[in-house]
């Protein structure tokens, strides 16, 4: 097999691998949505809310307030022209800033676009923990997950020491969990909200980097893969044209 091919198959396998991965996300999301009335889905919600109910306080409430708003549009809004400034100031990455954009504001008009669709209300209304509006999917669990994803992505190709690098990876997953979980115990959403939305976002996510990749592989080394595969199969044809 030529080196070009070589070059070729692995990034095509990862790419048709994250393909299969995002079909498969998208189908359980279609589940849960087409499954809201039936009695699993609400038989599901019921348990974790109730058993939240046990852990109560007043200081764990204060706790997922502050946690809730590191989901918040406002919050993750500020954080994500942050990382744009950076992107742009460090190594001037077009590319990358345009994924990053497209994954954050992309997500969001897919959120609105979902909860118009499914139309399902919320368990409570309470506009100071940003709880009005449709229930399904819920938009911080996806926004959070969307915007703290990409950040993992971005320190997994960093150059920071791995102990940083992975004490920070590991304090943006714990973030995902946790502002999921507080949207349930603050009673803004059902647990299967929480979890369409981290499908849905994960989803999302994975096709912006994946085009990203894509795009910065292509331009490293000049390739265009399909028809390097199809070069490479024609000259094996023609050479061995009787097999």
């Amino acid at each position: 097999m030529n080196e070009t091919v070589k070059k070729t198959g692995f990034p095509l396998l990862l790419v048709l691998i994250g393909l299969a991965v995002i079909c498969g996300f998208t189908y359980l999301f279609i589940e849960i949505g087409e499954g809201l009335l039936e009695k699993e889905v609400k038989s599901f919600d019921s348990f974790i809310i109730e058993a939240l109910k046990i852990m109560e306080t007043d200081a764990l409430d204060l706790v997922m307030l502050f946690i809730t708003e590191l989901g918040s549009v406002w919050f993750l809004t500020i954080c994500s022209i942050l990382v744009i400034l950076i992107l742009w100031l460090r190594s001037k990455d077009g590319w990358g800033i345009a994924a990053f954009f497209l994954a954050i504001a992309g997500g969001g008009t897919i959120t609105r676009v979902l909860k118009q669709h499914y139309d399902r209300g919320r368990p409570s209304i309470n506009p100071e923990i940003d709880a009005v509006g449709f229930s399904f999917p819920s938009g911080h669990s996806m926004g959070s997950l969307i915007f703290y994803g990409f950040m993992i992505y971005l320190l997994l190709k960093s150059r920071n020491p791995k102990s940083i690098k992975w004490a920070l990876i590991s304090i943006s997953s714990t973030l995902i969990f946790l502002i999921g979980f507080s949207r349930v115990y603050l009673g803004a959403h059902y647990p299967s909200d929480v979890l369409a939305g981290y499908l849905a976002g994960t989803a999302w996510l994975m096709l912006c980097i994946l085009a990203l990749e894509w795009i910065e592989w292509r331009t490293h080394y000049h390739i265009r893969p399909f028809r390097s595969i199809r070069q490479f199969f024609v000259k094996k044809f023609h050479a061995n044209p009787h097999k």
